[in-house]
């Protein structure tokens, strides 16, 4: 199993501008992240930045990063710039971490590179753990993910899925019977020839209603595979409450 694992970091954050930069333990954030991603069996790690200062914050440290274009309207264009400039295309695998998952299981992204390259069916991977909580359950700000019999991913939502239409009649109580809920991680494992070409194919309304892009994926016939972890991964950061909580667990 080979793979490389491309980490986009973008200056501006709407809740925690500088985000990538922000310091824990005396090291910017995506040091952190990409250090995770190094103890891992990737052959390579790369941060793909919009940024000089990002990039000068890597090198400093040690950790690989280039330079993109700012105007990327997703992560996923970014990275298939990223891609480009390192020539990686066809059936290369290329996992994408966030650059705001510095307590990531590096176990986490080798289970997912290697369950693409078992399954050829499949032009991407990703990794889900199950839900234990009626409140995460019905929280909108964690995406949910069903599955088919092949472990394939069926659909993604902020919404809880499947709708348990007895326990929804008189308020959701208790999760559903016969069913565990899978929440999703945002980690992925992509063909690098499809994620060059991702950024051509058209936004479906699905994908811009549920603010989720993975939809794009199925909307066009696609298939991904899902890996069921058995743990959780540590938690990222998105505020300025999650970044003093990861400063806490890692100082």
């Amino acid at each position: 199993m080979s793979f490389t694992v491309l980490i986009p970091a973008r200056l501006a954050s709407t809740r925690l501008p500088n985000k990538p930069l922000a310091d824990i333990a005396g090291l910017p954030m995506v040091v952190h992240v990409a250090r995770r991603a190094a103890l891992s069996h990737a052959r390579r790690v790369v941060v793909a930045a919009d940024s000089t200062t990002i990039v000068d914050a890597c090198v400093h440290h040690g950790v690989e990063a280039l330079l993109t274009r700012m105007a990327h309207p997703s992560g996923s264009d970014r990275l298939a710039e990223a891609c480009h400039l390192l020539g990686l295309d066809g059936d290369d695998c290329v996992v994408n971490l966030q650059g705001d998952e510095p307590l990531i299981a590096p176990g986490m992204l080798d289970d997912c590179a290697a369950l693409l390259a078992r399954r050829p069916d499949c032009v991407m991977a990703t990794v889900a753990h199950a839900i234990d909580d009626v409140a995460e359950f019905s929280n909108p700000n964690v995406v949910k993910v069903v599955l088919d019999a092949q472990s394939r991913a069926l659909y993604f939502s902020r919404a809880p899925i499947a709708w348990w239409r007895d326990g929804f009649t008189n308020g959701l109580r208790t999760l559903p019977e016969g069913l565990t809920p899978l929440r999703h991680v945002g980690l992925y494992a992509y063909r690098a020839g499809f994620l060059r070409r991702f950024p051509n194919l058209a936004q479906p309304p699905l994908e811009r209603i549920e603010a989720l892009e993975q939809l794009r994926v199925l909307w066009h016939g696609e298939r991904i595979a899902v890996h069921i972890a058995t743990e959780r991964p540590g938690p990222g950061v998105d505020t300025p409450d999650d970044l003093a909580r990861v400063r806490a667990l890692l100082e």
